[in-house]
């Protein structure tokens, strides 16, 4: 048996994390459970997290002594250690929460020389503190679908086929793929004799033959540049696919695309009744009260970006996109208060996604309602959350989660279409 001690940010990064060790004991510090009251009283997603735990540890205490020990549901045990400060090494601050967190995990593996002692944190520098300590400590790895951003689902692969092959796929006769696929995956078709030779096609979902991918015209004045935004228009306009996540680096148009087909389909076709736009607020959740004016006004400093690319799209003409804005057509809405809402016949995009945790991700995709479409744009290599990293946020996660499903699209956009000077910093800086 192995004891993993948890530290407050992998408690209020899933909350569920108390019974995700299998057969193992978990320890938690007391002074995580003092840090877990701070933020009790906050409306966001780390303050429900903290209350969650908090009953849970409170259910928890009709099995037993939560100082003693007791058995979890799955096997595993659970319990709170008091003694916090006496393991604490001299050059440390005893006063610092995360110095008793480490002084506990020094005394348990002074006690227990036969287990493995593991500190669990989501925080860099504790798990580099706890590491210089001679204390191991490791990510919390749950919620972990690939080990690197590597190994992320893409969207796209190629095949080779034979000319012939490739030949009947464009005269339209049926041609299924020698691989397994997953829904809604893309495929570059090369022929096996002239690789000149190929076509683009669509996996739609199993036991169906492959089907062409014709280039997107004019989705309100936007056209594919390149292979990759051709499957991410696919994606956008097709009404089968109620969830889309586009993954690129800055300039390679995911949030210009996604845009372009939400007017495309709420204003020309008429086929969703508004549009939604928003992106996290970091820390999500922050209160926007202190900001003068409406909610708009107060969202501008982080929608300034997708307004930008609103401004793109009506080629300047302001006034029209106010009175989009003003009929509530185009709205621009805080993720904050999203939470409870349910939200039909709407076109939902949520840029700068990879600034969400799972949990976050999953309050803001299940609002979606009868006839709408979500859509998470990002990049994955631009994280500001101290707890979230490249394979841990929540876009990511949800991108390998939902690639099985045929309700859901993913494409990886890798060129940069801004400007040459764009694309260059992209790769270099």
């Amino acid at each position: 048996m192995k004891l993993y001690i948890l530290d407050t940010n992998v408690l209020l990064h899933d909350p569920t994390s108390l019974v995700a060790f299998e057969e193992n004991e978990v320890v938690i510090p007391l002074v995580v459970i003092e840090e877990l009251d701070t933020f009790k009283d906050k409306e966001n997603e780390t303050g429900r997290n903290a209350r969650q735990v908090a009953r849970t540890l409170d259910s928890y205490r009709e099995l037993g002594s939560l100082n003693k020990g007791i058995d979890l549901p799955n096997t595993g045990r659970l319990r709170v250690e008091l003694n916090c400060t006496s393991n604490i090494p001299e050059n440390l601050d005893p006063h610092k929460a995360d110095n008793r967190i480490i002084g506990v995990a020094l005394g348990l593996a002074q006690r227990n020389p036969d287990k493995k002692v593991i500190l669990v944190s989501k925080d860099i520098n504790m798990r580099i503190k706890g590491d210089s300590l001679g204390v191991e400590s490791q990510d919390y790895q749950k919620d972990h679908m690939v080990d690197s951003a590597d190994e992320l689902f893409s969207g796209f692969t190629e095949i080779i086929m034979s000319d012939t092959d490739i030949d009947d796929f464009h005269d339209g006769k049926a041609i299924y793929s020698p691989t397994p696929l997953h829904p809604n995956q893309f495929v570059l078709l090369k022929g096996e004799i002239n690789s000149k030779k190929s076509a683009l096609a669509k996996y739609a979902k199993h036991g169906q033959p492959l089907m062409r991918v014709l280039d997107q015209k004019d989705i309100w004045g936007i056209n594919g540049k390149n292979k990759e935004q051709t499957f991410a228009l696919n994606l956008l306009m097709d009404p089968n696919v109620a969830l889309v996540s586009l993954v690129g680096l800055a300039g390679s148009g995911k949030t210009l695309l996604s845009i372009a087909a939400a007017l495309q389909q709420t204003v020309e076709t008429k086929q969703y009744k508004r549009i939604i736009v928003s992106r996290p607020i970091q820390p999500m959740g922050k209160d926007l009260g202190f900001l003068p004016g409406t909610l708009e006004e107060k969202m501008n400093p982080w929608i300034a970006p997708l307004n930008d690319n609103l401004e793109f799209l009506f080629d300047g003409d302001i006034k029209t996109l106010e009175m989009f804005k003003e009929s509530g057509i185009i709205q621009i809405e805080a993720l904050t208060y999203i939470r409870g809402r349910s939200i039909p016949n709407s076109f939902i995009i949520i840029d700068e996604a990879q600034n969400l945790s799972v949990h976050e991700l999953k309050t803001i995709i299940t609002r979606a309602g009868e006839g709408s479409k979500v859509v998470l744009t990002g990049d994955i290599e631009q994280i500001d959350s101290p707890y979230l990293d490249a394979v841990s946020n929540g876009l990511s996660i949800a991108i390998e989660k939902f690639k099985e499903y045929d309700v859901a699209g993913h494409i990886t956009l890798r060129s940069g279409v801004r400007s040459g000077l764009a694309t260059l910093a992209a790769k270099i800086l």
